[in-house]
C-alpha cells in the first residue's frame, strides 16, 4: 500500500479543476459510484461475474493499486483512468487552444499531478477493496449505502446496533424525537463499545496510508459482522483528501463529527449525490472484467 506523500500536490495549493465546488466531483468518489452499485447488485443476485470480481477484489486488499500486477485491469482502476481522460479532454476543450495547462509546463507541475493521481489511485483502490471485504458472503444486505459515513457506522457498532434500523423500545414509541429514542434494545456491553471507540481512535491517529488501511480493515470486518453499511463514495473522497497533510485534520474532523452526531435524516449524504445519476452511462462492470 502506498504511503502518504508530502503535501505538494495541486490539491494542497489549488482546487483540483476536476472537482465541483462542494467536493462531490472528486474522481475517486465518482469511480466508486460508477463501479460499486452495479457490482453490488450483481453480487447480491449471486451473478457469477460479480462473485468472481468481488473475490478478486478481496485478494487485493492491502496491496498497492499498481505495484500488484494482479490489480491491473480491475474495473475501478479502469474507470478512474476513463474519468481522468474525460476530465483532461474537458480541460483542453475549455482552453480551446489545445495548449498545455499551467500544471504541465514545469517539472514541479508534473510532479504535483503525478502525486495527486497516485493519491487518487490509492483512495479508489482502498475504498473498493474495503467494500469487497465488507460485502463478503452477504447477499441480503447492501454494505455500500449512501448516508452512512464512517463516524455514523462506527457509532452504531459501538452502541451494539446491527443493520440500519432498530425497533423502538416500548417507552420510545411515538417519541422518536426524544434524545436516546430508537436505541438498540437488549443488553449492551459497554466494554465492547469502548473497544470499538478505541479502534476508531486508532484510525484517526494513523500516520500513513498503510497503517490507515490496516486499521480500517479491522473496523470493516466488525461492521460486516453486524451488517452495518458504509458510504464508500464518501469514504473514497475522504481517503483522497486524507493523504494531503494539509487536509488530514479536516477529514478527521468529519469523522469525529459524524461519530457524535445524533440526528440523521433519510438520505443524508454529503459526497453522495454522484451515486444517484452516475451509473447511467457507465460501461458495464461485468464487460470490463469478463476475461478475468
Amino acid at each position: 500500500m502506498t504511503t502518504s506523500t508530502p503535501a505538494t500536490s495541486p490539491q494542497s495549493d489549488t482546487p483540483d479543476p476536476r472537482s465541483r465546488a462542494d467536493g462531490t466531483g472528486l474522481l475517486p468518489g465518482r469511480a466508486v459510484a460508477l463501479v460499486v452499485p452495479p457490482l453490488q447488485g450483481g453480487y447480491q443476485q449471486d451473478a457469477p461475474w460479480a462473485v468472481a470480481i468481488v473475490a478478486r477484489l478481496r485478494r487485493e486488499a492491502g496491496r498497492d493499486a499498481h505495484v500488484s500486477p494482479t490489480a491491473w485491469g480491475l474495473a475501478h482502476l479502469e474507470m478512474l483512468a476513463d474519468l481522468r481522460e474525460e476530465a483532461a479532454l474537458a480541460e483542453q476543450d475549455a482552453r480551446r487552444s489545445g495548449a498545455a495547462g499551467p500544471a504541465d509546463l514545469t517539472s514541479a507541475g508534473w510532479r504535483g499531478r503525478e502525486t495527486y493521481e497516485q493519491r487518487e489511485d490509492t483512495a479508489v483502490h482502498l475504498a473498493v477493496t474495503l467494500w469487497a471485504l465488507h460485502q463478503q458472503s452477504l447477499r441480503d444486505e447492501a454494505m455500500h449505502q449512501p448516508g452512512w459515513p464512517l463516524g455514523r457506522a462506527v457509532r452504531r457498532l459501538a452502541q451494539g446496533g446491527t443493520g440500519t434500523r432498530d425497533a423502538l423500545a416500548p417507552e420510545d414509541s411515538g417519541n422518536a424525537e426524544r434524545p436516546g429514542a430508537g436505541r438498540p434494545q437488549g443488553d449492551h456491553d459497554e466494554g465492547a463499545g469502548e473497544t470499538v471507540r478505541r479502534r476508531f481512535v486508532r484510525v484517526g491517529g494513523a500516520s500513513d496510508t498503510e497503517v490507515l488501511a490496516t486499521r480500517l480493515r479491522d473496523l470493516v470486518l466488525l461492521l460486516r459482522a453486524s451488517r452495518i453499511p458504509l458510504d464508500y463514495v464518501r469514504l473514497a473522497n475522504q481517503l483522497l483528501r486524507w493523504q494531503d497533510e494539509n487536509q488530514r485534520d479536516t477529514v478527521r474532523r468529519e469523522w469525529g463529527r459524524d461519530y457524535h452526531r445524533r440526528r440523521w435524516g433519510t438520505g443524508s449524504a454529503t459526497d453522495t449525490n454522484t451515486q444517484v445519476d452516475a451509473a447511467g452511462d457507465a460501461p458495464r462492470v461485468e464487460d470490463r472484467d469478463a476475461d478475468t
